[in-house]
């Protein structure tokens, strides 16, 4: 078998599809196979392609003219846009072989040794022209003081790699979401069998797995902290936007609840209680309790630098809201917004308490949606303060109402 003609597939993941014209349709995620009778390699039936946010739909090896790691071309650009769906008896070949401890006995009559899957190839076999799984690069453990070694496989010459097993490690699929945006990672999340689901979230970092929560339906939400274990999950709750926390915690039951929040940080669980007094659905329900917030006295240089900050999202970077001390919420009295274009405009050296926008009146905890909606729409605004007695308690941002607005299962019908 000529190794030229192999294509590694975790090498794959990410590399654009293309259809005849040049155009790219997507990228490769995954590759899906079916096993053949004995021990005879898989034949790979195609390849899971994203094609937009929360969109992975299924083209087959057939409809592919040439692969490599560097591009993907298809033989037309028709493409059937249903969402994937993997079928009793296929594999998702990075989902479930990737990280798979197997075992590998090459010589007649040596010692079997163990190993852990770290990528898969296919091949084109010879005559027929169909793809099928050719190698396997197995991380081998050898010699007493645990060394690793990679080395490649036959097919064959592996065993343990579609019968069940036990929990999988996940340093491939780690290194395959690394470089992804979060939205992304909550996309392959929903592909993967449950188990695999909760064993790459129980690996990802508590701040990394925050965002992709936040990312994922409310009840694939409540699974993955259920299966993480008491401690853990107050940790990753720790680090969620409080907002998003707090809608989490209001699906589960009261007990439960009551025991993450006594686990959390008090001073990352002081927010999140605030929030879930409000009645949901109103303005204190769908508001942040951590927007930007500054003193008069504070220059627009000063203001500039905090907005460029990476962690701010786009909406609660387009502005400033303007407070006398303290700064964390409820704060004091509520003086006014800056928006980032009026921070542009003005000398770097001057303070923001001299261009504050006093003409829109905050909202109040207890305003429902549409007045929300109908305020932010009038103002043309991405984030409209709320504030009781003068002190700001939060933020409402575009972002929290489109939450709102859509169904509850906007993300699920989004993934179909």
């Amino acid at each position: 078998m000529a190794t030229a003609a192999l294509v590694y597939l975790a090498r794959l993941a990410g590399t654009p599809i293309f259809d005849p014209n040049g155009d790219q349709v997507g990228r490769v995620r995954d590759a899906v196979a079916r096993p053949r009778p004995g021990n005879a390699p898989p034949r790979v039936l195609g390849l899971v392609a994203e094609i937009g946010a929360w969109r992975r739909i299924f083209i087959p090896m057939g409809r592919v003219t040439s692969v490599d790691a560097g591009a993907v071309v298809l033989s037309t650009g028709q493409l059937n846009l249903r969402k994937f769906e993997s079928r009793p008896g296929e594999i998702l070949v990075l989902g479930e072989l990737l990280d798979r401890r197997v075992t590998v006995r090459v010589e007649e009559g040596a010692a079997a040794r163990g190993g852990e899957v770290t990528d898969v190839a296919m091949c084109r076999s010879p005559g027929i022209g169909d793809w099928e799984l050719a190698r396997i690069a197995v991380r081998e453990r050898t010699g007493r003081l645990g060394r690793a070694h990679l080395n490649q496989f036959d097919w064959n010459e592996v065993t343990g790699l579609v019968a069940p097993t036990g929990q999988q490690g996940t340093q491939g699929l780690l290194s395959l979401v690394e470089a992804m945006r979060a939205a992304d990672v909550a996309t392959m999340m929903l592909d993967l069998p449950k188990r695999r689901r909760v064993e790459l979230a129980a690996a990802l970092e508590d701040v990394r797995l925050a965002d992709v929560l936040e990312e994922l339906p409310e009840h694939e939400q409540l699974e993955i902290i259920a299966a993480l274990g008491r401690d853990r999950a107050a940790d990753v709750l720790e680090e969620m936007e409080p907002d998003d926390a707090a809608d989490l915690l209001a699906e589960m039951p009261v007990n439960e609840r009551s025991e993450l929040l006594d686990l959390m940080e008090p001073e990352e669980a002081s927010p999140v209680r605030q929030l879930l007094k409000y009645v949901p659905g109103t303005a204190g329900g769908i508001m942040t309790s951590e927007p930007i917030i500054l003193t008069p006295d504070t220059t627009i240089a000063e203001a500039l630098a905090l907005l460029r900050e990476p962690k701010n999202s786009p909406a609660m970077a387009a502005q400033i809201f303007v407070c006398r001390p303290p700064s964390l919420t409820p704060t004091g009295r509520y003086l006014g917004m800056v928006h980032f274009q009026r921070l542009l405009r003005e000398p770097p050296s001057d303070l923001i308490g001299s261009i504050v926008d006093r003409d829109i009146d905050p909202l109040d905890p207890g305003d429902d949606l549409t007045t929300v909606t109908r305020k932010m729409a009038t103002y043309d605004l991405v984030a409209l303060p709320v504030e009781v007695e003068g002190r700001l308690v939060g933020a409402v941002t575009v972002d929290d109402v489109l939450d709102h607005l859509l169904p509850t299962d906007w993300r699920d019908r989004a993934h179909d």
